[in-house]
């Protein structure tokens, strides 16, 4: 491992490739989830929506989202990640403010099925990026810097949502943050760039530094591969589906979490939206630090596995306790708040899996299939804590999330990987 060395060389890389990748996935989040504050704010009585159809609304994102993944991360991984992401952040923002002039819940249901299209593709072609620029060594916290978008998109979409409903109606949510990614397009194409090799800014030992450490990394991965069976396809890698089912299982509690959080808020505390908005913020300040701490104790330690898991762990008993101390309104909330600082540190390890058992020109297509079925947990997820809390209540819908947390934490652990690539 070279988690020091790195140190002795230019780092122009943290700072011209990671911040144009938050901002996208930053406004790409604030789009996707500030549905549940329009539905806090009044969506669900504006058209007669149940909280049956109102968590089919929010998943059926996900239907869409899977369609572009693994064509998304193909077109990344040989072309490029740059012009895909252009055109998606044009399409996605049409589509956002589109939704603010819906009036039935067909409509809505349309717009956000074709959202889940427009943004499909845009997770793998930034991951690819980020495989691009850094190895292996480093990649756990280049990932978990850019996955701190989750936590800095849910500050700020709780506040600006409850602010804009409050002077306004929930329309306007979807109409002024879906602008937002028009303008957007100023920042992302002329500051990012595909590959070492197409950057002016970065020095010849930098880049050179980059391209011999991820050149060593694929000897080794293409060594081993060797030593296998490494003739057949990938889709039917045993490692991929236990890598798609762990993500599946976590993207079930994590997005029953996000998009159901404004309205467990507002059921333990009966506040008005605006005071739901700010204590919405908390729980994702928690995340930022959590991000940071797995993200750089997978690189010192390298246990990718271990750091997958713990994080999922922290997050399923926290969501158990938070139900268990309801009666007790802050000690709940507090539990809501740890919550979230578990809630992201799965991500820079798990994303770090991929590279390690797949070929450079296979990982772009492998992201992209664990994130197209994997997202279908969001689906999943968002919809079933809807229906329980219909059909039974809300205490049985987090249960509901936390065993789909433990099931995913248990298929992680059976991955077969070698964490001693590099």
């Amino acid at each position: 491992m070279n988690y020091v060395n790195e140190k002795k060389i230019s780092n122009g890389r943290w700072k011209h490739i990671i911040p144009p990748c938050i901002l996208v996935y930053i406004v790409a989040f604030m789009d996707r989830t500030n549905i549940s504050f329009a539905i806090a704010g009044g969506m669900d009585k504006s058209l007669g929506m149940t909280s049956t159809i109102a968590g089919l609304a929010s998943g059926i994102f996900f239907v869409g989202y899977m369609i572009l993944q693994i064509p998304g991360g193909n077109y990344a991984e040989k072309k490029s990640a740059k012009k895909f992401i252009s055109i998606s952040l044009i399409a996605w923002a049409i589509l956002s403010v589109a939704s603010g002039f819906v009036t039935s819940t067909w409509q809505l249901l349309i717009l956000r099925f074709l959202l889940g299209v427009g943004e499909g593709g845009v997770w793998p072609a930034v991951l690819v990026i980020i495989s691009h620029w850094f190895p292996n060594e480093e990649r756990g916290r280049a990932n978990g810097l850019f996955m701190m978008n989750f936590a800095i998109a849910s500050i700020i979409t709780g506040p600006i949502s409850g602010w804009i409903i409050s002077f306004s109606s929930w329309r306007w949510v979807f109409i002024i943050e879906g602008c937002l990614a028009l303008l957007l397009i100023l920042v992302w194409y002329p500051l990012i760039s595909d590959r070492p090799e197409n950057a002016e800014w970065i020095s010849e030992e930098e880049k050179n530094w980059i391209l011999d450490s991820l050149k060593q990394e694929q000897l080794k991965i293409d060594n081993n591969i060797k030593q296998s069976d490494g003739k057949s396809s990938i889709y039917v890698n045993p490692e991929l589906w236990k890598l798609t089912l762990s993500y599946f299982c976590y993207q079930v509690g994590i997005y029953g979490f996000f998009l159901w959080l404004p309205t467990l808020i507002k059921q333990l505390t009966n506040s008005g939206i605006g005071i739901i908005g700010i204590l919405s913020v908390f729980p994702y300040i928690g995340t930022l630090l959590g991000i940071w701490i797995f993200s750089v104790l997978s690189d010192k330690t390298m246990k990718r596995k271990m750091f997958t898991a713990l994080p999922m762990l922290g997050l399923a008993l926290s969501l158990f306790l938070s139900v268990q101390f309801k009666s007790s309104i802050w000690i709940s909330y507090a539990f809501l708040i740890l919550c979230g600082f578990f809630l992201q540190g799965y991500n820079s390890s798990f994303w770090s899996m991929p590279p390690l058992i797949f070929t450079a020109d296979e990982a772009g297509g492998a992201r992209g299939f664990i994130n197209a079925l994997g997202n279908l947990g969001g689906f999943i997820g968002p919809y079933f804590v809807g229906w329980l809390t219909v059909v039974i209540n809300s205490n049985v819908s987090i249960y509901f999330l936390t065993i789909a947390i433990i099931i995913g934490c248990l298929i992680n652990w059976s991955i077969k990987l070698d964490e001693k690539v590099i």
